[in-house]
């Protein structure tokens, strides 16, 4: 089975149910089906053949499921890039991929004009919005020119389907090669753990395409199961809610950032919206507060299912029961088909409780990273992928995450994990956001500096915060540093980018 053959098979069968909308658009799984076939004829004209990189560069669009798809059935490898790289960026990642073809939009056209000259691979580049007369390619006229009949191309399962570059919260990005069985078994083991059927109404919301999360786990898991994803037009918590209510969303997959402020709204305000239709919220991407999932669940009567994953397989590994059954600030259990163990630095697995490193085996592990031979085998080994995020397994095979392992903190000696700093700030009637880093210290090793973002209208003191601190956790873990900030720098999924909070001066 490819991803090929699932898109045909869902268009047979669901023809004209919608499988994107976006605002007042709409399109159907034949709709995709067919324009995306047209997409592959243009770009084997153009003389793309099997294995050829393409670099998509995107907004949230339509358009966007339309491409992929239309790549990959030229036997193509789709390379999803953030819309936010510019300049060296941009070249750096090129230089890796070896793109012969880039798909953009006008928007971006500034943006990547000063850098083509650069990209010595690049030999076409198609503009989705450009009339016939423009100097790059024009979509329109593309698809105007080219049958909607598929392709007569050899698509296998362990072909590449695409390769995501991490953005991570450290370090350059990788390129995570994917084949179409990685994807295809992350897409059965999310739809059926997530019970997704065809009446699924999925929300996608301040997700960005070119993301993991957002393309496999939310687009393409709802696909698989013939049901319709909606990306919210906007990015406000107001078109957020507007949007549930008038769509009659079923799911909504959130990051940590969007749940807080869902969580923090006023309750007058939160009963202004019937969400009575939703009946599932989950979130991945960094584990979540305590005090944040008790008041989701106040606020909204459901339980946020906290997954865990990584990009290099191909999006999730654990979930939580999705009735709420599971343990309390855990990210769930080991999916079906996956082998998950927790290990020392010498790769030694641990007891129960004992905080190591996740590794993990299963069909959903990368190829690789792409085109980095060094990179694939620090993180490949004997079979195990090994993950860099620090967590422990309970007794009962619960799953919780403590951090990175680059954001470990020692001070004299002592192992500190972030996240259990961040839960107590979490509790300050005060705190809107927290996060907590290592920063150099002479006498100890590392001290403990934490962000904080106030609430608004609140005031605070470094010292009414650590005070807060040290009634609740031991002395070594009381922050030596607090910093007050009014946002936090962040990844599109929205991760914080700790790194970031080092620099601070």
């Amino acid at each position: 089975m490819t991803l090929v053959q699932m898109l045909r098979e869902k268009a047979e069968r669901y023809g004209e149910k919608d499988l994107l909308v976006l605002g007042d658009e709409k399109l159907s799984y034949r709709q995709l089906d067919e324009t995306s076939n047209r997409v592959a004829n243009a770009l084997i004209k153009l003389g793309m053949e099997k294995g050829d990189r393409v670099a998509i560069f995107l907004s949230n669009r339509l358009e966007f499921g339309i491409i992929y798809f239309g790549i990959i059935k030229a036997g193509g490898v789709a390379v999803p890039l953030d819309t936010r790289y510019k300049g060296d960026e941009l070249a750096s990642l090129f230089g890796n991929f070896q793109g012969r073809f880039l798909i953009t939009e006008s928007a971006f056209t500034e943006t990547l004009a000063p850098i083509l000259p650069h990209l010595k691979s690049v030999e076409h580049v198609i503009d989705l919005d450009a009339p016939s007369d423009a100097p790059f390619h024009s979509y329109r006229q593309m698809l105007a020119e080219n049958p909607p009949y598929p392709p007569q191309v050899e698509v296998d399962a362990e072909d590449l389907a695409m390769i995501i570059y991490t953005s991570g919260t450290t370090g350059n990005p990788k390129g995570v090669a994917n084949s179409h069985r990685n994807i295809l078994t992350e897409l059965e083991v999310m739809a059926n753990a997530l019970e997704v059927t065809d009446r699924e109404v999925a929300m996608m919301f301040a997700l960005p395409l070119f993301h993991i999360f957002a393309l496999t786990v939310a687009f393409l898991t709802t696909a698989s199961r013939g049901g319709t994803t909606v990306m919210v037009p906007g990015l406000t918590l107001r078109e957020l809610l507007q949007t549930m209510e008038r769509k009659r969303a079923t799911w909504f997959m959130g990051v940590p950032s969007i749940l807080l402020l869902m969580a923090n709204m006023p309750e007058a305000e939160r009963r202004k919206y019937d969400l009575s239709s939703l009946r599932l919220c989950f979130c991945g991407g960094a584990a979540l507060p305590a005090e944040l999932m008790i008041k989701f669940k106040e606020r909204f009567g459901l339980p946020i299912t906290q997954v865990w994953g990584l990009t290099e397989a191909s999006g999730t590994v654990t979930l939580q029961p999705i009735d709420g059954s599971g343990k309390f600030g855990s990210a769930g259990k080991v999916h079906p088909g996956w082998e998950l163990k927790i290990v020392d630095d010498d790769g030694r697995e641990l007891p129960p409780n004992e905080p190591g490193e996740i590794i993990v085996k299963g069909d959903g592990v990368m190829k690789g990273y792409y085109n980095n031979p060094e990179g694939t085998a620090e993180a490949l080994k004997d079979g195990w992928l090994y993950s860099g995020d620090i967590a422990r397994v309970d007794e009962d095979g619960y799953l919780f995450i403590m951090g990175r392992k680059k954001e470990m903190i020692i001070v004299a000696g002592q192992n500190i994990y972030p996240s259990d700093i961040e839960d107590v700030l979490y509790q300050h009637p005060k705190v809107a956001e927290a996060a907590v880093v290592g920063i150099p210290n002479e006498l100890r090793g590392e001290a403990v500096r934490a962000v904080i973002v106030l609430k608004e209208g609140e005031v605070a003191t470094e010292e009414e915060i650590k005070r807060f601190c040290r009634q609740r956790m031991a002395s070594f873990k009381v922050p030596k540093e607090v910093r007050f900030a009014a946002s936090m720098p962040k990844t599109p999924t929205g991760k914080i980018r700790k790194e970031e909070l080092k620099k601070l001066t």
